[in-house]
């Protein structure tokens, strides 16, 4: 998985980059599909003022977005997360409910049902 971060006007800590790393790279375990990961950091909303953006690609164009605004970079990675996995979750189930849709209807017309 790909994992790339940038900031707009703060600057990228060590520490931020290896949290916002540690954190995405869980994503694979909701959505198998995921290939490439952003995380942008803002801070132009004022200076106590941060927001993250967390943008994840997969397979067959999908594209997740979530954001989060806070005051601490850390606690705005957490919430944009669990935007995201929420999101991630959703997409697995119904991947998951589509391919089931319609399994019984043919075993109700086989040659067992007579």
């Amino acid at each position: 998985m790909l994992f790339t971060i940038s900031g707009k006007h703060v600057a990228i800590t060590d520490a931020i980059r290896a949290y916002a790393e540690e954190k995405t790279a869980k994503l694979p375990r909701y959505y198998d599909g995921v290939s490439r990961v952003e995380v942008v950091v803002d801070s132009s909303q004022g200076a106590s003022k941060m927001s993250v953006e967390i943008i994840a690609r997969g397979e067959h164009s999908n594209v997740f977005v979530a954001t989060e605004t806070g005051d601490d970079a850390y606690t705005c990675i957490d919430g944009a997360m669990h935007k995201l996995e929420q999101q991630l979750r959703k997409k697995k189930t119904r991947e998951r409910d589509d391919k089931h849709v319609g399994e019984s209807d043919n075993f109700a017309g086989s040659a067992f049902s007579s």
